[in-house]
């Protein structure tokens, strides 16, 4: 019989599996498209999607408890896709990758003003060497060509550790409806009224390409919330760095990028500091002093007990 831990661990490769397809294909499309119209376009086909699901559950209420911090989230999670879509079509897969999973190390840091944690020793050991890792994955000292699509990535996990840190934040009192409808529909009305500015017009193929990317993004979350409920935290976080894998596959095979030494060591680097974080705070009993872990989008988050 299959424990529910593995059953979690399977749930997770599967899914972020799936965002790994979806940022492909977004990558794909960003050679032909700005990331406004890849984001509006996947957002729109997006919403009905999540709109049946949410129905089905009988999500409730839609006003938030906390409008403020829900609309800062929002904000944040516009500036992920935007930053991320960027930085994939523009830079190497490996290179986005490796840059964007220094997101829990921001957490970690980010944790102590935000949710008045302590970080110990062992947990700004693991920060300090993740930002090594990222050093070398850029190596500013060296002939490497730092593009804006390598900030980009930067920008996308800063954001992202704010939406992380928010959800933990008042994660405990919001309907699972308000955090997936308002920055969809966000993101439809904003990224709406930018998109006349660089809309192209887009064949077939690359419009069912658009639906591809909300249609991979609803399964992979869904799949995500499957490994949650399923194992515990420990076990599912750690899976997102599969990835990795799959950006140096795809970028090889469908993109022709190799991938080299400097990269494959920062991102080994950065991988290995995040493992430890999770690792770290698998130990701790759960309250806020595990944002790294129960920052993540979670079906059921675990109640706060204050910092430790």
């Amino acid at each position: 019989m299959i424990s529910n831990n593995l059953r979690g661990a399977f749930f997770a490769l599967a899914g972020f599996g799936a965002f790994s397809l979806h940022d492909a294909v977004v990558k794909a499309l960003g050679g032909y498209y700005a990331p406004v119209q890849i984001v509006f376009f996947s957002a729109l086909f997006g919403f009905p999607l999540v709109a049946l699901v949410l129905i089905g559950q009988g999500s409730g209420g839609l006003r938030p408890v906390h409008p403020w911090w829900n609309a800062l989230r929002t904000l944040a999670l516009m500036v992920v896709m935007l930053s991320a879509f960027y930085a994939f079509a523009t830079i190497p897969f490996a290179q986005a990758y490796a840059l964007i999973f220094a997101t829990p190390l921001i957490i970690t840091a980010l944790s102590v003003p935000m949710l008045g944690e302590r970080v110990g020793p062992r947990r700004w050991a693991a920060v300090v060497l993740g930002l090594l890792g990222v050093l070398i994955v850029l190596r500013p000292w060296g002939e490497a060509h730092l593009a804006p699509g390598h900030l980009a990535a930067l920008f996308s996990a800063f954001a992202g550790a704010l939406v992380a840190l928010i959800m933990r934040k008042i994660g405990n009192a919001e309907r699972s409806a308000v955090f997936l409808l308002y920055p969809m529909l966000a993101n439809v009305v904003v990224m709406g009224a930018v998109l006349p500015l660089v809309y192209e017009p887009m064949p077939i193929l690359h419009l069912g390409g658009m639906a591809l990317v909300a249609l991979g993004s609803v399964t992979a979350m869904g799949l995500i919330i499957l490994a949650y409920r399923a194992g515990e935290a420990v076990v599912v976080a750690p899976m997102q760095y599969s990835q990795m894998l799959w950006a140096i596959g795809l970028g090889y095979l469908v993109f022709g990028e190799r991938v080299d030494g400097a990269t494959l060591a920062g991102s080994a680097v950065i991988a290995l500091s995040g493992l430890g974080i999770l690792w770290r705070e698998g130990q701790l009993p759960p309250s806020s002093a595990r944002p790294a872990l129960h920052g993540r989008a979670r079906p059921d988050p675990a109640p706060s007990n204050g910092p430790e």
